[in-house]
Parts: structure tokens; C-alpha cells; sequence
């Protein structure tokens, strides 16, 4: 069993205005909020840039290679496997420029995907690539059709979000990336709506490619996120585009006229340095609270406060839940149809309640941090409706 986590205590000590406003914050699946411990951490680099003198490479460039560590003991991978990244998109974009596509191969996505996780594909039709969409039932992704289609020898690599950021629809991210492993298959995962209240193998699931931001579920600043890239693929690919410390030797700042277009080994080679230092610090501070309480037990807090929307929902008259029902499939993510969901998004607003209004449904996104009084709350002024 998980280590249950002290949650008064984690909101005096990281979430301390939680306590002092009444207003609740369930919009963690739009933009979580930042640590004290990142925020802190933040701060000391912006404090050695205001007085330049104190900026030490040495430092900088360390805690860089900790994230890296960080974030591989979160999901499972080697240091190696992973690089640096500003956001999602980027990640999803070295599948879509690095992998040898070649006229005629087919991406296969969900439609109703977020756009980060379409365009980079779309982008490659003028180079003869197609990408599929492969419809929905209903609402919801339909995974079975998914499966159908890389029958297809066309096929050649799938991308999916490990959960929807609409639905909250959770993949089954093992079976399809067996499935692909099976038919050489690419398979890349768009995990931001998930990593951080949800959390994976990326060995166990068969990933190629996992791009995510930092700042939703991670609790991390804007501007910071990783791509992990299976090391056996590593070396076999080419930055798209072409970073200036991407290629061995370029830790030697003495040297940096000594071109040599030979890459470095391992995931840093898809790096486009320089990134911003002060916000992979608040990174790498939250990612270590992850780590401190424990991935599984952050993932049973979130699962608590989503099955307690996910009970009110079945129980209430005039409520359609979108999410699925089997915790198997949700995460951290609620969405529901009331009878007039704008009009209650609007009241919910009006409270204080922090939500999302997407594709006419409401989506509420409870954290670690939450108490089951602020998610009572909430549904107290659903029912007032």
C-alpha cells in the first residue's frame, strides 16, 4: 500500500496560500501551481543573474544533469534517455522530424487529439505522409479501432496522449505498446495530462518517444519539460533541429571553434541549449517533493479526489459523466455534461471554484494538495444549479 501523505502539512509547506484564500483551486490540468521549494530554487539563479559575477557554469550545468536523474527514476528510464526540453510540443516534434518517415508511411492518432499531438504529423503531408485519425466512440477515444488500424503494413508509428485532455480518458499504454513492439511500430506518448498525478514504466509500456511538460501536474514553471527516447533509438536518429552543445566535446567551452558535427551519445542530443536554468532549477525542486512522498501514494491522493467527483456524478440527476468510470481509465482528470454546463462553469467562476469549460464539458482537475472539502464544495454549487 502507498504511504499516505500528510496533506495539511504539504499545504503549510508548498501550497501555503491554499490556506489563506477562499477560493479552490481544480484547474491542475490547465497550469498547476508552483512549489515553495520551486519557487525558492527559481529565485537563487535569478539571484546569481542579477549579479552576473555569481553565475557558476559549473552549478548550472550540475542541475541540469539532476533533473535529467529526477525525471528518469520518475518514469522509469536511464539519464541517458532523457533531454531537456521547453515544453510538450518540442518532444512531440523530434518523433515527427527525427524518425525516418519516407512517402507513403501513416501516423495513426486519436482524433479529438490536442493539437501539439497534430500538427507536428499534419506537417509532414507535403513529404508524403499521411496522418490517420481514427474517430471516437462517441466522447471518448476509441482504443480498439486504434488497434485495428496498425494492422495496416503502411503504419509506422502511433502517437498517442496517455490521457486526454477533454475527456480524461486514460490509455492503455502497455497493450499498445506491445502492440506496436510486435509490428516495429513507432510508438510515441504525449504524457503531459497525466505524469504527475498518474505514473508509468516507459520500459513496461514499450515507449519510443514520451514527450511532457512540467507545468500542469509536475507543479513546475512555465517554459520547462523532457523527452525520453529509448536508448536502443538514441543513435540511430538526428536532431531535428541542431542544438550547438548537441555534439560531443562541447562541455569544453575552450575549445568551441574545433568544429565537429559528431553527436554526443545519449539523449542530449536532441537538446537546444540554452535553456532557461532558473526555471529547470524550480523543476528539478519539484520534481524531488514527487519523489519525497512517494509517485504511488501522490497517485492514490489524486485517485481519492477523482472518485469522489466520479460517485457524485453517477448519483446526481441531469449530470453526464465523460470520464470514464473504471479507475483503470482516469487519472487525475474529471469531465462531466450538466444540464447547462456553461451556465454552472459561470457560477463556479463566480465562487471562486479554478475549472476548465472544454469541448462543452466541465473539467475538474484535483492535485495532491487538494482536500475533500474544497472538491464537497464545488459540487455543493453543481447541486445548488
Amino acid at each position: 500500500m502507498p504511504a499516505t501523505i500528510d496533506v495539511e502539512a504539504l499545504r503549510r509547506a508548498e501550497f501555503p496560500w491554499a490556506d489563506r484564500t477562499d477560493r479552490v483551486y481544480l484547474n491542475n490540468a490547465s497550469t498547476g501551481p508552483l512549489t515553495q521549494r520551486s519557487v525558492r530554487a527559481a529565485q537563487e539563479i535569478i539571484d546569481d543573474r542579477i549579479e552576473p559575477f555569481r553565475i557558476d557554469d559549473a552549478k548550472n550545468f550540475a542541475m541540469l544533469d539532476r533533473t535529467r536523474d529526477l525525471i528518469a527514476r520518475l518514469i522509469g528510464a536511464s539519464k541517458g534517455e532523457i533531454a531537456l526540453m521547453t515544453n510538450t510540443t518540442y518532444g512531440i516534434n523530434i518523433a515527427a522530424r527525427a524518425l525516418p518517415f519516407a512517402k507513403g508511411d501513416v501516423v495513426v492518432v486519436h482524433d479529438r487529439e490536442f493539437p501539439a499531438n497534430v500538427y507536428p504529423w499534419l506537417a509532414l503531408e507535403g513529404r508524403g505522409v499521411t496522418l490517420r485519425r481514427i474517430p471516437g466512440a462517441g466522447s471518448l477515444p476509441d482504443e480498439e479501432a486504434l488497434v485495428a488500424a496498425i494492422d495496416d503494413p503502411a503504419v509506422k508509428a502511433v502517437s498517442v496522449s496517455w490521457v486526454a485532455f477533454s475527456t480524461g480518458f486514460k490509455s492503455d499504454l502497455r497493450r499498445i505498446g506491445r502492440l506496436c513492439r510486435e509490428r516495429g511500430i513507432r510508438f510515441i506518448v504525449d504524457a503531459i495530462q497525466g505524469l504527475g498525478a498518474d505514473f508509468l514504466d516507459v520500459h513496461e509500456c514499450e515507449i519510443d518517444i514520451l514527450a511532457c511538460g512540467g507545468q500542469k501536474w509536475l507543479l513546475s514553471p512555465w517554459g520547462t519539460g523532457f523527452a525520453y527516447v529509448r536508448e536502443e533509438l538514441v543513435r540511430t536518429l538526428d536532431p531535428q533541429p541542431v542544438g550547438w552543445m548537441a555534439v560531443k566535446g562541447s562541455d569544453d567551452f575552450t575549445r568551441l571553434l574545433d568544429y565537429d558535427l559528431t553527436w554526443r551519445e545519449d539523449a542530449r542530443r536532441f537538446e537546444v541549449i540554452t535553456i532557461p536554468f532558473q526555471d529547470f532549477a524550480g523543476f528539478a525542486a519539484s520534481l524531488e517533493l514527487f519523489h519525497e512522498l512517494g509517485p504511488r501514494a501522490v497517485a492514490a491522493r489524486v485517485a481519492s479526489l477523482a472518485d469522489q467527483i466520479v460517485r457524485w456524478a453517477k448519483a446526481s440527476r441531469g449530470v453526464t459523466l465523460v470520464t470514464p468510470g473504471d479507475p483503470a481509465r482516469r487519472a487525475g482528470i474529471v469531465s462531466l455534461v450538466t444540464r447547462d454546463s456553461a451556465a454552472d462553469s459561470a457560477r463556479l467562476n463566480k465562487a471562486g471554484v479554478a475549472h476548465s469549460l472544454r469541448e462543452g464539458a466541465l473539467r475538474l482537475a484535483p492535485h495532491v494538495y487538494n482536500t475533500s472539502a474544497e472538491i464537497e464544495r464545488a459540487l455543493a454549487i453543481l447541486d445548488a444549479g
